[in-house]
This record gives C-alpha cells, sequence and structure tokens, in this order.
C-alpha cells in the first residue's frame, strides 16, 4: 500500500529509530521519511511508504516552523540540555532590545552547522562523531529566516516561533542570537510544527497529489500512459520545459520536459 502522513517524533529519538516504530506499526517493509530531525528535537516527520518514498523531492515541504525556547547565558556543547559544561546567571534583557534582534536576524544567515546536528559526513551524522568526542569539518552554510515571533520571555528562557528555509538549523540561529547579545545560550526545546504544508493530524492518510510541487500535465492520449508508452513533446497538452505529473484515475507518473524531450523520472505510481 501507498501512503503519505505526518507522524510526531518524540524527544530523545533519532529520526531513523522512529521511522522504525513506524514500520512495525503498519506492517510495512519500505518506509522513509523526509526532513532528519536529530534526538533531541520533536515534531513533525513526513513519512511515506513504498512507491510514494521517491516522491520526497516534490513535495511542498518549506518553509519550515519550529517552536525553540533559547536558555539565555548557558554554554552547551551541543547547544541543547545536554553537554552542559555552565550555566552563567545574567541581567534580563529588555523586550526592545530582543525584538531588534529578532528583525536584525531576518533574511539570508551565513552559518556553520553545529557539530551535534544530523548533516552527513561519510554517509554518518555529525552528532554521532560528536557524541565520540570526534571534531569533524563542516562546510559553512545559508539558511533563509523568513520569520520571527517572540512567544514569551521569561527570564532567562525566550521562546520564538521561527519560519525558515529547508536545512536551516535552529541551533546556529541560537548560537547566532546569543553572540549578537554577548552571552552564551543554548536551547532547552525544539519542536518543528509545520514543514511547509505538512502539519500533525493523527498520521491521516494525504492525497499526495494535493501536496506536490509540480504542475499537473495532460495528454492527448491518455492510453499512452497507461501503457507506459514513450512519450513526445506533441503528446502533451503542455509543451513548457519543466518537471510535471499526469495522471489517470488509477495511478500517476512525474516526467520531465528538457530540451524537446520528454523522459518518465517516476512512472505508474498507484494512487491510494
Amino acid at each position: 500500500m501507498n501512503k503519505i502522513f505526518v507522524a510526531y517524533k518524540p524527544t530523545g529519538l533519532s529520526s531513523n529509530a522512529f521511522l522504525n516504530k513506524i514500520k512495525k506499526k503498519y506492517q510495512v517493509k519500505k518506509a522513509g521519511f523526509s526532513g532528519t530531525l536529530d534526538p533531541f528535537a520533536k515534531g513533525v516527520l513526513i513519512i511515506a511508504f513504498n512507491q510514494y518514498t521517491k516522491l520526497f523531492r516534490f513535495l511542498k515541504k518549506t518553509p519550515k516552523t519550529y517552536r525553540a525556547t533559547l536558555w539565555l547565558g548557558v554554554h552547551s556543547l551541543s547547544l541543547d540540555t545536554q553537554n552542559i559544561q555552565n550555566i552563567t546567571p545574567i541581567k534580563a534583557f529588555c523586550d526592545d532590545e530582543i525584538i531588534k534582534l529578532t528583525q536584525e536576524l531576518l533574511g539570508e544567515i551565513k552559518y556553520t552547522p553545529p557539530q551535534f546536528s544530523a548533516k552527513r559526513i561519510d554517509g554518518r551524522r555529525a552528532y554521532d562523531f560528536a557524541k565520540r568526542g570526534e571534531f569533524v569539518n563542516l562546510k559553512p552554510c545559508t539558511m533563509q529566516i523568513y520569520d520571527c515571533k517572540i512567544l514569551h520571555y521569561t527570564h532567562p528562557f525566550l521562546s520564538l516561533e521561527l519560519s525558515v528555509s529547508e536545512g536551516a538549523y535552529i541551533r546556529s540561529y541560537c548560537e547566532l542570537f546569543a553572540s549578537k547579545l554577548g552571552i552564551n545560550a543554548t536551547l532547552s526545546a525544539l519542536e518543528r510544527i509545520k514543514e511547509g504544508e505538512f502539519i500533525y493530524n493523527n498520521e491521516k492518510s494525504l492525497n499526495v497529489l494535493e501536496y506536490l510541487n509540480l504542475e499537473e500535465n495532460t495528454l492527448k492520449d491518455i492510453s499512452k500512459l497507461e501503457n507506459g508508452s514513450k512519450l513526445v513533446l506533441a503528446d502533451l497538452a503542455k509543451q513548457n520545459e519543466g518537471i510535471y505529473y499526469i495522471q489517470n484515475k488509477d495511478f500517476f507518473s512525474v516526467i520531465e520536459i528538457k530540451e524537446a524531450q520528454v523522459a518518465y523520472i517516476i512512472n505508474k505510481v498507484k494512487k491510494c
């Protein structure tokens, strides 16, 4: 059975360990997820079964929305409640100063991912190396901060809701935020509440076509889709270059038009 839905990963589990629990729950062998959450973080995780695992790169997954609580005055090697080195009492900041800083840290931000992150190094997560005390070189990245709302500030805890691009690291945002205040800070909580148009709804099965970030195309002769026949430009209603999906009542395919040629990217995915 093909299926796509949103699950809610609890804190304390890796995304892979959580996926294994999902596979056992639904008794499926082929399953995958999009948007890795490290063990400290909790929140929404997009899960797909069988053929739908091929569709992650075409989904409407941005912007991502997180709720993060910064613990001001705390130095942690992993920028969370693990590996805390020291806690320094500091005076509360005025609201205007906090508001101004959230506005300064909008737009494109350059950062280096933390050692305790889900970035892959030689096929392994960076946090696996960090847990063993091994330092790895992580390349500088950029992230977009689309919006930041202050939920509440009860010193020394500052809770924010952030809307960010794919690939953003909230730990790194926390580190930048603290450095601009001239202090250390760490995350005491991190929750992803939304991933593009995906929100948690008790693992309800979704119509994947409603979540594809692709335009629909149509065939003049639908039997070509049903037979899996090779397609040419003249077969299609829309002939501009790009990636599209085409469908009949039972299944759909993803195709690409490039340099006047038509190629299947994913062929005959059965609808659930």
